[in-house]
């Protein structure tokens, strides 16, 4: 099943058990808007999207990935799954997607730079600070960004800064940004282990994806929860110390395995490695039905968006593994881009301890309510989380 196909399973699953009619099922799963167009740059024809899900709860709101295996549907399941997890962790906007089918890394920066500003060209009648608020994502960053926004003001006077979160500090960002996802991710997996009674001191941790999200999320875990990271991988191999791999006084590259001590092993062993916590933080639908069975772990966090297919999750449930979902887990970057859009509307800048108290006030909240409706309805926590999700968008504004 691809990441749309497994979205709907879970979204009619947990609609069904809420007591949706099919008719609110389907206006639940259709998008608002979806926009599909071209972007040309030297001869170079690229493949854009911008889905707008649900504005239910406020803005259109959602990440821009570069990255040659957007299409459609991809950009529909995460915008999908961006409307329910700010309705998960209770924060007043929707949810969007949008992304251009192309490999950055195979072009210069003034290519990637005219990518970036054709992009907002071609969206500026559909998106702003009231309307739609895109980030960075995939293959984006902060430089990505400050090219957006600039387009942007320059094409409709806009000067709040507010049309586009994940911007460098010095220019309307927030502190935090960097690392909100992986923090938010410490928070999420601290709160489960709170609640079920387990000790997180020499909790073993193994990572697949070692990029922005998986690599703070190591850092933090490792200094704030005492946990102790056995593996990790990235899409070429993977590292493996069982005494545990050490993250402290290290800063994220692109290459930061390189500073990381262990044996090397093939990137797609780290499935079966023997842990107690599994941690995806890469790209989606990596668990499926013909790799499932080499998970060992009793306990996954879901800090990439899709990483199990609706299949395997079924199986992994049956076999009693604990899944924190997705849009939970993973959603310390839109809060901290949420936080960042106050900031910007109010014209101020809070400090990096304001900005993770909010974090983990929000956070903790949203881990409460779902580990709260587990337990009650008895159902495993992604249905719970979706269940309470559904809920919220359906009785906030849209017609359903």
């Amino acid at each position: 099943m691809n990441m749309l196909e497994s979205a709907e399973a879970m979204i009619r699953r947990a609609a069904k058990r809420v007591g949706l009619s099919p008719l609110q099922t389907e206006n639940v799963l259709k998008p608002m808007y979806e926009h599909h167009f071209e972007i040309t740059v030297r001869g170079v024809t690229h493949q854009a999207y911008r889905v707008q899900h649900s504005n239910a709860r406020g803005p259109f709101k959602g990440g821009i990935r570069f990255h040659p295996h957007v299409d459609k549907n991809e950009v529909r399941a995460l915008a999908t799954l961006m409307s329910l997890k700010c309705a998960a962790v209770d924060i007043p906007l929707g949810g969007g997607k949008g992304g251009v089918a192309f490999d950055p890394r195979l072009y210069d920066a003034e290519h990637v730079e005219e990518v970036s500003r054709e992009f907002v060209r071609g969206l500026k009648d559909v998106i702003g600070p009231e309307v739609d608020v895109p980030a960075p994502d995939v293959n984006t960053d902060d430089k990505v960004i400050g090219w957006m926004v600039d387009e942007y003001e320059k094409l409709t006077g806009d000067m709040t800064h507010a049309s586009f979160t994940g911007k460098a500090v010095g220019k309307g960002g927030s502190e935090g940004r960097t690392e909100a996802t992986g923090r938010g991710g410490v928070i999420a997996l601290r709160e489960y282990c709170r609640a079920a009674g387990v000790a997180t001191e020499g909790l073993t941790v193994a990572v697949q994806g070692i990029g922005n999200v998986g690599f703070y999320f190591a850092q933090i875990a490792q200094e704030e929860l005492g946990v102790k990271i056995v593996a990790v991988a990235n899409s070429r191999q993977m590292i493996e110390n069982r005494d545990g791999l050490d993250f402290r006084g290290l800063e994220f590259t692109k290459d930061a395995l390189a500073a990381i001590e262990g044996s090397a092993q093939p990137s797609e062993n780290i499935l079966g490695v023997k842990a107690d916590v599994l941690v995806f933080a890469a790209l989606g639908e990596v668990v499926h039905a013909n790799n499932v069975a080499q998970i060992q772990t009793p306990l996954i966090l879901e800090l990439a968006n899709g990483p199990i297919d609706d299949m395997a999750l079924a199986t992994l449930e049956k076999r009693g593994v604990v899944i924190i979902p997705d849009i939970i887990a993973n959603a310390g970057g839109v809060i901290v881009s949420y936080l960042e859009w106050l900031q910007n509307r109010a014209d101020e800048h809070w400090s990096l301890e304001t900005v993770n108290e909010e974090l983990d006030t929000i956070m903790v909240k949203a881990m409460m309510a779902i580990l709260e409706r587990a337990q009650s309805e008895s159902v495993p926590l992604t249905e719970a989380a979706f269940m309470i999700a559904i809920e919220r968008l359906t009785n906030e504004g849209r017609d359903v």
